[in-house]
């Protein structure tokens, strides 16, 4: 029944109905609306930079499966925008909010107005403005739907004033019913064309050395068992891209590793060798594909994904099946016949297992300075069965992608698309997503000083995560090709200001900040540090002290 509310009221009870829990906004934006709040259970998590809180509705999206709600004044719309690349290439349902001054006051060098739609242009799938009160409804619905639907990605709304407040004090009679669908995502599951699975099911009849690649939409599905299931019946491989890490466990008999340009050399390996891959919800980009080089030229492609623009866009003649990527893989498995390929597995195991020969030596190093390798082995050993890891982009995804192995299958790690900086603020609003389980964040010195503000947002709103730091004094992995860039300079030179940084004790300034901040020089070290950290009530930094410029070993890729 409607009844009569602001459109501050309205706004907060449209957020309620979609499921929305956590807001995270930069003052100063649709504060009658945040009034309005106070009643509804949402908590309000005020961060310290449009970016930051972009990237914690980003979290939150990507560990509770809802829409994250983000917002900011028109003044800081720009860069609220610049948050949202991020989950726009890791396929994030964001709701991006902005004040925006109201139309009289357009194109008049009103106070610190830019143009908003094209800032937002690239980096969302829908842009919308809400000017007077009778359209917050409809724009609203709009905005969940077209992020939960299809591939999810971000929205923005432009909000009527300077602070999106110009109509929130207007009132009206409304009826709050949301699209129910939308309230989480993937939204829809659509079924794959009969055809389409008897063509792959073809495909999979001739296939000798089966490879099953899945990427990040398999996540989103939540495919990992139908997967595990085709790959039994089909005695396939399965590799994953750094955004499918936790699709299998890593002892399972079938998984032989992750791949691409931040995976491991057993994947790539797999991947070149397959005489037909099967992309379960892939975007076939360059980092996956290690530049276009895998699989090899006229290798037979079963494309899988709910979005159509995807299926073919980097390779012609695939097999497409247009459909919700566990619906297509069960419907695959339903109708496909069993095989064996015993001489196939036994030549992708060795790959896994010479791999880990040669990483082992890393990863049992007794070295100190620490290797990162190390503590990548330690953190296998010691995060809780049911943890999500988040780690920054460049080479703290390498080091956690490759070298640390989820052994259970509630474990859980997202990665940067590629914004560093990302994994602290991120793991935050995954935290607010998943508030029952333990969350960790692995960064590099580099990536940890984009959002250390955000120390004290996570100890004013009690947001427990434990942060762990490859702290080498440096950006490690810029080091090769600057050395490149500097071989005919002689010494000495100043290539040093290209990449080091000033020692930090990241310990001391969590505790600064209020929480609890731990220091490890020796490898021998981190597991208590770890349990205190876990035992305390405060978020957590774990600052690793680790050799300089360590690089992260690339993989091997074809020529």
């Amino acid at each position: 029944m409607p009844q009569k509310m602001t459109g501050a009221r309205l706004f907060g009870q449209i957020l309620k109905s979609y499921g929305v829990t956590h807001l995270f906004f930069m003052d100063a934006v649709l504060r009658r609306a945040l009034a309005e709040m106070e009643d509804t259970g949402i908590k309000r998590i005020l961060g310290h930079s449009e970016k930051g809180v972009a990237y914690m509705a980003d979290g939150y999206a990507r560990t509770s499966g809802r829409p994250g709600v983000c917002m900011a004044q028109s003044v800081g719309a720009a860069n609220l925008a610049s948050g949202m690349q991020d989950p726009y290439l890791g396929h994030s349902p964001v709701v991006a909010i902005s004040g925006r001054h109201v139309p009289e006051f357009q194109y008049r060098n009103a106070y610190q107005e830019v143009e908003h739609p094209s800032l937002y242009a690239a980096v969302t799938k829908f842009h919308g403005e809400i000017d007077v009160l009778g359209q917050m409804q409809q724009v609203m619905r709009q905005a969940f739907r077209e992020a939960t639907t299809g591939t999810p990605r971000p929205v923005h709304i432009d909000m009527a004033g300077l602070t999106g407040d110009a109509i929130t004090h207007l009132t009206g009679e409304f009826d709050v019913l949301p699209d129910e669908a939308h309230t989480r995502y993937p939204a829809f599951r659509p079924a794959p064309d009969a055809a389409a699975v008897q063509r792959a099911v073809a495909a999979i009849a001739k296939s000798q050395k089966p490879v099953i690649v899945a990427d990040r939409g398999a996540i989103i599905s939540d495919a990992g068992a139908a997967i595990a299931k085709l790959a039994e019946k089909i005695q396939a491989s399965v590799v994953a891209t750094p955004d499918a890490k936790s699709i299998m466990v890593e002892e399972h008999p079938l998984f032989h590793g992750t791949m691409g340009l931040y995976g491991r050399t057993c994947g790539n390996q797999v991947v070149t060798d397959a005489d037909l891959v099967i992309y379960a919800g892939s975007n076939t980009s360059d980092h996956t594909t290690g530049y276009y080089k895998m699989p090899k030229d006229g290798t037979p492609i079963i494309q899988i994904d709910i979005d159509p623009v995807e299926i073919g866009r980097n390779y012609s003649g695939v097999i497409g099946v247009l459909a919700d990527v566990r619906t297509a893989v069960e419907a695959i498995t339903a109708a496909v016949a069993p095989a064996k390929h015993d001489a196939w597995l036994a030549a992708a195991r060795k790959y896994v297992t010479d791999w880990r020969a040669e990483v082992d030596k890393l990863r049992n190093s007794d070295a100190v300075p620490m290797n990162p390798g190390r503590i990548c082995r330690e953190l296998t050993e010691l995060l809780p069965k049911d943890a999500i890891l988040f780690a920054d982009t460049g080479f703290a995804a390498l080091w956690t992608n490759t070298m640390v192995y989820f052994n259970h299958p509630a474990q859980r790690y997202f990665r940067a698309a590629g914004s560093l900086g990302w994994s602290f603020p991120a793991a935050l609003g995954g935290k607010c997503g998943a508030p029952d389980k333990p969350v960790f964040c692995f960064t590099g010195d580099g990536g940890f000083y984009y959002h250390l503000p955000e120390l004290e947002t996570a100890r004013r709103r009690g947001i427990k995560t434990v942060t762990i730091v490859n702290n080498n004094k440096c950006l490690a992995q810029g080091v090769k090709n600057l050395s490149i860039a500097y071989s005919n300079t002689p010494e000495p030179n100043r290539r040093d200001e290209c990449y080091e940084f000033l020692e930090t004790d990241f310990a001391q300034i969590a505790r600064a900040f209020g929480g609890f901040g731990v220091v490890v020089d020796k490898p021998q070290d981190f597991k208590k540090a770890f349990e205190q950290a876990m035992a305390s009530d405060l978020p957590a930094v774990i600052d690793c002290r680790t050799e300089f410029a360590s690089q992260a070993p690339m993989p091997w890729m074809p020529s």
